[in-house]
């Protein structure tokens, strides 16, 4: 039977882990039509791509994605689409682009999310999950994408940015929303327990909204309340969720922060593994690098954000409020805050993206710099930059150790993703993640096997977030494969010039159409909208 397209004289790396083959692979109508051991195929094609002995593995999947804006200015998602990620997981970290109501409410959630997603020039036309992909889907994008539903917008849509503990009929509301949202297409729930509103809530609160994932048997998905100093309290917490809500869980990110921590990556896997041993479903994510991004103004304490943006403005201005935060970053106050002015240091804070040309300057400058400049104590400086730019700004922050990364890279039930942000001189993860583990910790330091990582970056992903048709290379499923020369493939973005382009990855098919070829974004939009 004839097919679109036959990829011939490859090394196939199926993504379950199983040792390479020889073989070809013939795509047709977006899904594989077959796979087998001859390299020659007799089999007639539309077209056939000679590989060479590259090596044919199945799409990346990036289970952390800040692309929610950003792909209706760039919907062919450039930077991603050339690391060989064919699919993007939405809606993290607790901030998803919907459901949102009301213009007044978009409008301050604009401000809210502005640092992770950029300040991208788009009308919200959209209200609710099904409206929000019915965008996206109308607007065209070259890698599948889903998303999650935000515990943070849900909070935020019924009680605002207040931190005060939620009514019972509050939580019922947050309740239907997440269903809601769930019916309409949202794959699991994501929370952000270090970014207000999700930071307010207590264990009870999300357990109770984290209960409605059980009959559709997804994904809870949390960034934790500390990865630093109260890490261990944080792991806890994210245990007893899954547990008595019975749901899976999926760990956002998983690091170990500020030098009182590392070292101890072995007994931060323990406790994942004790809790799978017991009858827990936790997988968890990882980018391997040794520096995190996040927006600025989460280094200032949790009570600066518990109001409305434009007091939140008033707050930053005033001298007393920011003698206040002085004295709570420096003296470690507040119990159980993701403290990052003092865990990480000024030093090693870095402004990555801010929206206007006026501050572009201090893009790549850390904050110990842009106070010196100013002649501002850090936290003044910190507030001067956020009013200016309307909390639109994010930073990089050098706080974790390369023998964590690697330890925790190694542990089986960690799979690659980017958790990237786009604008500015951003982190070299946008542009590299998946490369770099290819190249530096499979060829160069031998750390994991080429088909260890690439059922990292494939099987693993697909299972956690619940996709039955990705991340295989098996005839029936889903045609989304990456082409790549497994002795040349590396990223050689660094912090200092991060846009630099992976090496050695000529071909990326989405939905079985190239979307990269020979090295080129193709420009096309094949990639689908995963509702569930």
């Amino acid at each position: 039977m004839p097919v679109d397209i036959e990829l011939v004289n490859a090394r196939i790396v199926d993504g379950t882990g199983a040792p390479w083959f020889r073989g070809t692979v013939g795509v047709e109508g977006g899904r594989i039509a077959h796979v087998s051991r001859e390299t020659e195929s007799e089999t007639a094609a539309t077209e056939t791509v000679d590989v060479g002995g590259l090596v044919v593995a199945p799409g990346f999947i990036d289970t952390h994605s800040h692309s929610d804006l950003q792909l209706f200015a760039d919907p062919t998602l450039a930077p991603k689409l050339r690391q060989g990620i064919t699919t993007e997981i939405l809606g993290h970290d607790g901030f998803s682009m919907a459901p949102i109501h009301g213009d007044d409410r978009i409008e301050e959630w604009k401000t809210q999310v502005s640092a992770l997603t950029g300040t991208v020039d788009v009308e919200w036309t959209w209200g609710d999950i099904g409206e929000y992909l019915d965008a996206v889907e109308e607007n065209g994008v070259a890698p599948n994408v889903a998303t999650l539903v935000g515990h943070g917008t849900v909070r935020f849509n019924v009680v605002g940015m207040d931190d005060g503990e939620p009514t019972g009929s509050e939580v019922e509301e947050m309740r239907e929303l997440v269903a809601r949202s769930l019916e309409a297409g949202a794959i699991g729930l994501s929370c952000g327990l270090i970014y207000p509103p999700s930071s307010y809530a207590g264990t009870d609160e999300l357990i109770a909204v984290a209960e409605q994932l059980t009959p559709y048997g997804r994904p809870f998905v949390p960034h934790i309340r500390s990865e630093g100093r109260w890490i261990w309290d944080a792991l806890s917490e994210f245990v007893e969720i899954g547990s008595e809500a019975s749901v899976p869980l999926h760990l956002t990110h998983f690091k170990m922060a500020g030098s009182k921590q590392h070292g101890k990556a072995d007994r931060g896997l323990s406790i994942i593994q004790a809790a799978r041993e017991r009858g827990v479903d936790i997988t968890v994510e990882q980018y391997p690098y040794t520096a995190a991004s996040t927006k600025l103004s989460t280094v200032l304490p949790p009570w600066v954000h518990a109001n409305p943006r434009d007091e939140l403005l008033e707050t930053l201005r005033d001298e007393d409020a920011r003698e206040r935060m002085r004295r709570d970053i420096e003296e470690w106050r507040i119990e159980g805050w993701e403290n990052f002015g003092a865990l990480a240091g000024w030093e090693n804070i870095v402004v990555t993206n801010v929206p206007s040309e006026a501050n572009a300057h201090l893009e790549g400058m850390t904050v110990a710099e842009i106070a010196r400049e100013r002649g501002r104590h850090p936290v003044s400086a910190v507030c001067d930059l956020l009013v200016e730019e309307e909390l639109g700004v994010s930073m990089l922050l050098h706080l974790l150790a390369e023998r964590d990364v690697g330890e925790i890279l190694s542990f089986e039930h960690v799979n690659v993703a980017t958790d990237g942000l786009f604008g500015g001189t951003p982190h070299p993860r946008v542009y590299g993640s998946f490369p770099e583990v290819l190249g530096r910790y499979v060829r160069e330091r031998d750390l994991l096997t080429l088909e260890e990582a690439i059922r990292k970056m494939t099987s693993l992903p697909a299972r956690a977030m619940g996709f039955e048709t990705k991340g295989i290379v098996r005839p029936g499923m889903d045609a989304d494969l990456v082409v790549f020369d497994p002795d040349l493939v590396e990223s050689p973005s660094t912090y200092e010039e991060p846009k630099r382009r992976p090496r050695g990855i000529p071909h990326v098919l989405v939905d079985g159409e190239f979307a990269v070829r020979d090295g080129d974004v193709v420009g096309s939009t094949p990639g689908d909208v995963i509702r569930m």
